[in-house]
């Protein structure tokens, strides 16, 4: 399909297929599928772990746990940035500027954790 419209139909090829697909699988989806009607409490109950729900569906979370996971996400990106570093800082012209730059970032890091630490955030308490 060649002109001006002619990627403008093999969208439309592609984005028609993808539709037919969709509704082809949910469709032998729904005619495959076994049909049984809920019972009223045994089918459509939340199920965690073997534990019948008790109680309301609200929790609450403390926010600890969120800051120990962004510290985790943070130093797992340290490392990520650290790798190719060290892979790169024995050839040549890599060698003044590489270090202080990974000193600059590993500095800031380490200031991030020493506030964490000063603020009693990483204590489990």
């Amino acid at each position: 399909m060649d002109g001006y419209l002619g990627s403008y139909a093999t969208l439309a090829l592609v984005i028609g297929a993808g539709v037919l697909v969709f509704v082809g699988a949910f469709g032998a989806n729904r005619l495959l599928r076994p049909s049984h009607p809920a019972e009223p409490f045994g089918k459509r109950i939340s199920y965690e772990s073997g534990i019948d729900p008790v109680g309301g569906d609200w929790a609450q979370a403390q926010i600890r746990y969120y800051v120990y996971a962004y510290l985790y996400v943070l130093f797992a990106v340290e490392a990520v940035f650290l790798f190719p570093w060290a892979v790169v800082f024995d050839r040549p012209g890599f060698g003044g500027a590489s270090v202080t730059e990974m000193g600059i970032f590993v500095a800031v890091l380490a200031l991030g954790i020493v506030y964490a630490w000063r603020k009693k955030i990483l204590t489990w308490t």
